[in-house]
């Protein structure tokens, strides 16, 4: 299967049922797929061999996904962010391309060979509705063709180009959504950036179970808690700092969101005393922690809604820890721990996080990255406990090696968190001469709380053990995050690694 007969499918089983836009101004399915081939009439008509988004979230998106898809083209949302000679050079890598841009972006862009500009309007065209015979210039998608290259941030050189093919999104879609199994008035609210792999998934996940798309521009705590409660919003999907502000909110200004019934959360580690107050707040939402990985097309562990509350209510230290993990596997994957050496890790052994399933791409364009068995080495650092639950401890990268040790920063802040006084902290390691690497936190108080860098220290000392004791702690109004709620660890390291 392709992408497009998975909106094919949901056209054909439930033509009426509204797939995106507000309640006052919709698309059914069977409009979607008549925009569909409008706009994969349109693209094939062209030299491009990519199709490209560069702006913000809007009903159009799923137009530009499902009928680049359709028209064999890769889709690459590209991050409108970045500097305009770094926007640029990744585009120039698409060439001949289609852009999806808003006027401003297209300026920026400028005058670039082998780049043609469509404004969204040019896209999405009146409203239509299915043909009986798909367009004369599309023909069979094949599944193992480039669906959707997703660029890496770039940081350090060019971006990566995560290389998702149709198999691996369709396998994720089918082995984890009910086909249609929405309600009919279920809407979800999408505030993550489109250039993102919760971007994509939200696409197909909802469209698959016959869920109404809301989007917003980008994201606001204000507009979200506004819309989500303008439009009956049934599900949403933030990240951590998502998570505070929109709470916030909801607390100062009592708003109802009775409709809200299922929210996910995932995208960087969640304090427990945040995840805490939001089931306080909204007992009667269902809370899902999701993790993944664009490489694996999204979400390959589910922390679910049982979970959460058996966790809540446990009086079991074990089982209350696991509010903080991220769940266990999805069915469809596989799932392991394993030493420097490759060699699998028991309950508790602290490794490289390594998956393999039907949804895991492991491609970048020019490199294939997962093992001829097919694992995928995420470079993610964890462990599992004895029933399976996988616990982050960030990147193998952000593994703090003191000495002969290596200390997990996700164990340190996690202690720090636990202080009444703590709002925020971030671990990292930091150059020492003797030891190689030096434990340094930079932490974010209550504004109400008055604590001191030795109480802290103390305060993790009585918990750990001393090696594991930040030697250098300093305080902060605030800790950088990228727009898609990801600590900037590298920001802060070079920070700490300062003299005082």
């Amino acid at each position: 299967m392709n992408l497009t007969m998975l909106l094919e499918m949901v056209a054909e089983a439930a033509p009426d049922r509204a797939v995106v836009g507000t309640r006052q101004q919709q698309l059914t399915a069977a409009e979607l797929l008549g925009r569909v081939d409008q706009a994969a009439t349109r693209i094939g008509a062209t030299d491009a061999e990519h199709v490209a988004w560069v702006g913000l979230n809007s009903d159009a998106y799923p137009v530009a996904l499902l009928a680049a898809a359709k028209a064999g083209k890769p889709f690459a949302p590209v991050n409108y962010r970045l500097p305009d000679e770094q926007l640029v050079s990744v585009l120039r890598r698409l060439v001949p391309c289609v852009v999806v841009a808003g006027p401003e972006v297209a300026a920026r862009i400028g005058d670039v060979d082998g780049l043609e500009i469509w404004s969204e309007s040019d896209l999405t065209g009146p409203t239509g509705s299915a043909s009986d015979e798909a367009p004369d210039e599309v023909g069979f998608v094949d599944p193992e063709e480039i669906a959707v290259l997703l660029f890496t941030s770039g940081t350090t050189g060019e971006p990566k180009a995560a290389v998702l093919r149709h198999r691996h999104l369709v396998s994720y879609v089918i082995s984890s959504i009910e086909f249609l199994g929405a309600d009919e008035d279920d809407a979800q609210l999408v505030s993550v950036p489109p250039y993102h792999i919760a971007g994509i998934s939200s696409v197909l996940s909802s469209l698959y179970s016959g869920r109404r798309l809301v989007y917003l521009p980008s994201f606001d705590a204000e507009d979200w808690v506004r819309t989500a409660a303008a439009e009956r919003v049934t599900h949403a999907m933030v990240v951590p700092t998502m998570m505070g502000r929109v709470l916030s909110i909801i607390e100062d200004e009592g708003v109802d969101l009775s409709s809200l019934r299922h929210l996910s959360y995932g995208g960087g580690r969640m304090p427990i005393e945040l995840i805490e107050r939001a089931m306080k707040l909204l007992p009667h939402v269902n809370f899902v922690n999701a993790y993944g990985l664009t490489e694996t097309s999204s979400t390959i562990t589910v922390l679910g809604p049982d979970d959460h509350r058996a966790a809540v209510d446990s009086i079991d230290p074990e089982v209350r820890r696991r509010l903080g993990s991220v769940g266990r596997p999805l069915d469809s994957v596989e799932l392991e721990i394993r030493d420097a050496e490759g060699r699998r890790l028991g309950p508790g052994e602290r490794g490289e996080i390594c998956v393999r399933g039907e949804q895991v791409a492991g491609e970048y364009l020019g490199k294939r990255v997962i093992d001829d068995d097919g694992w995928f080495a995420t470079n993610d650092a964890g462990h599992l406990d004895a029933e399976g639950f996988l616990f982050l401890d960030g990147r193998l990268d952000d593994v703090i090696v003191r000495g002969a040790e290596n200390l997990s920063p996700g164990e340190i802040e996690d202690v720090l968190l636990s202080h009444p006084g703590v709002q925020e902290a971030a671990v990292v390691g930091v150059p020492d001469a003797e030891w190689g690497e030096a434990v340094a936190a930079a932490v974010v108080l209550d504004p109400n709380q008055d604590v001191s860098a030795d109480e802290l220290r103390q305060w993790v000392r009585e918990q750990l053990r001393s090696t594991k004791t930040p030697d250098r702690i300093e305080f902060r109004d605030e800790l950088p995050y990228s727009e898609t709620g990801k600590l900037l660890r590298r920001v802060i390291r070079q920070d700490l690694s300062d003299p005082l």
